[in-house]
């Protein structure tokens, strides 16, 4: 026998956090589109930022470290 759960048969939409659900719909009818633009290119250049500071920390750890001090052979 099958059982669905109440979360799995409401739709998509219903599913979520209160801010996908609920503020975000808000906003997509209060705001003009040109203002949703604004702020769907400002949560890219945003994402972008954190992939540069991302991409730096990863260069900074994967660079070889150069040898400290000199080999002096002892006689």
């Amino acid at each position: 026998m099958e059982e669905k759960t109440a979360s799995a048969s409401a739709p998509a939409h219903e599913q979520g956090c209160p801010i996908c659900t609920i503020a975000l719909p808000l906003l997509e009818r209060c705001f003009p589109e040109a203002t949703r633009d604004h702020f769907r290119a400002s949560r890219v250049e945003f994402l972008k930022g954190l992939r540069s500071l991302i991409d730096d920390r990863i260069a900074y750890l994967s660079k070889e470290e150069e040898p400290k001090g000199t080999h002096v052979t002892v006689e």
